[in-house]
């Protein structure tokens, strides 16, 4: 069963699940995904469970009709709401229930209803099949609900086969993206590429990390990687999430209005 990293994050709960003729199932979580807000459970069931068919969220278009289904406000079971994709490549930061905080790239943005209760539902195209996951809603606004696109969560059940954990490529570096702004107050010599910083107390460079093996340094601007340029449309992580843990990347780096190119060995990520 998939769901969101934030249901099933209480260590030592245990989880049922119900089904719709009223059976519960002692639920265990197999595995949770390091990277997106994703949850993969199992339950025993000596009967047939439907399953719902997972579709592609590659093409999804904005405009495009979706369907969310959930447990709107814990309360209200098998809650339907409608909509259409309203953005897509959203990244927001998403609250949790005990004050700590996640953030989350590429979303699907839509106008389908998404309450409290409606997280690890599905977001669903007309025809039936599961495009998104519903993971987040912006508070304070009407009609601003984010999911995941399926295409995350499909990998991640592949990894939890091939590996029997959910396994990511790992670079090592904290950055925020440039922007034309960003680039105008802090006189970057690029407007495009993300700059190397890490928060407040933090290292922008984690340290025994391929990025700290290959040179990178904090304040670096990295521009591209294996020639994939990075901006506001190309993040970073979605570069690197495409490659595979043991792959050589090469970073074209600017330091100090320098242009050169360094080379880094992916390993798995880590919590």
């Amino acid at each position: 069963i998939l769901t969101n990293k934030h249901v099933v994050s209480l260590e030592g709960a245990d989880y049922i699940v119900y089904t719709n003729d009223g059976k519960k199932l002692q639920g265990k979580v197999l595995a949770v995904d390091p990277v997106n807000d994703i949850a993969v459970l199992k339950v025993d069931f000596s009967g047939d469970l439907a399953r719902v068919a997972l579709g592609d969220s590659s093409g999804l278009e904005i405009g495009q009709s979706v369907i969310a289904i959930g447990n709107a406000l814990g309360e209200f079971r098998n809650t339907v709401s409608v909509g259409v994709i309203s953005g897509l490549r959203r990244s927001v930061v998403a609250l949790g229930g005990a004050g700590d905080s996640e953030v989350l790239q590429e979303l699907v943005q839509t106008d389908a209803a998404i309450n409290p209760g409606n997280s690890g539902g599905p977001l669903l195209n007309l025809n039936g099949e599961v495009v998104a996951i519903n993971t987040a809603m912006a508070r304070g606004a009407e009609n601003i609900g984010f999911a995941i696109p399926i295409d995350k969560p499909k990998k991640a059940m592949e990894s939890l086969k091939q590996h029997g954990r959910v396994v990511y490529p790992f670079l090592g570096v904290r950055y925020t993206v440039i922007t034309k702004e960003l680039a105008e107050t802090q006189k970057l010599s690029r407007n495009s590429g993300v700059l190397v910083v890490g928060p407040e107390g933090a290292s922008a460079v984690i340290p025994g990390s391929p990025a700290e093996k290959a040179g990178i340094k904090e304040r670096d601007i990295i521009v591209s990687i294996n020639g994939s340029a990075l901006d506001e449309e190309h993040s970073l992580a979605s570069v690197i999430q495409e490659r595979t843990i043991g792959d050589e990347v090469v970073l074209k780096i600017v330091r100090d209005g320098k242009e050169f190119e360094v080379k880094a060995k992916l390993e798995e990520r880590r919590e």
